[in-house]
């Protein structure tokens, strides 16, 4: 019979997470109703912020969610500028292109070195949105991230 127990939901993904080989909400979705689960994508996508598992690159290259805590993988290339595709502002704000999976990556280096005093970060999938701490300085904070890499 399948599971709404949303405790042994949980569970079951922190440990598919662990596992380390699943790149796509769908491919968890997947695996969670072979486990039983009744879910659905927005299901996934909300448990996967409440654990607040992140995408990271794997040993060979790919996109695969990983819990908060576990070892860095290692990057593709050189540096994580390797994943950045594009950076633009609009005056107001700086917005990131990365590959599809990677935003997570960047956003979360940036929001651990603070590269010119940066407020925050929103990513998604593979898009960033950077607020920077001050709108008059915002081409030093461009700069200051482009740097960064």
């Amino acid at each position: 019979m399948p599971s709404t127990d949303s405790k042994a939901r949980l569970t079951a993904l922190r440990r598919l997470l662990e596992q380390g080989e699943l790149s796509t909400q769908d491919e968890l979705r997947e695996e969670l109703e072979r486990l039983k689960f009744v879910v659905t994508q927005s299901t996934i996508s909300r448990d996967l912020r409440r654990i607040g598992a992140v995408k990271a690159i794997d040993s060979e290259g790919q996109t695969v969610y990983r819990l908060p805590g576990e070892a860095p993988m290692p990057v593709v290339g050189n540096s994580l500028r390797d994943l950045i595709i594009d950076i633009r502002s609009n005056g107001t704000m700086i917005v990131i292109h990365t590959p599809p999976g990677s935003a997570s990556l960047i956003a979360r280096h940036l929001d651990q070195t603070r590269p010119a005093g940066i407020l925050g970060t929103i990513a998604g999938d593979d898009t960033i949105f950077v607020a920077p701490a001050s709108v008059k300085e915002i081409n030093s904070t461009l700069q200051a991230i482009e740097e960064s890499w």
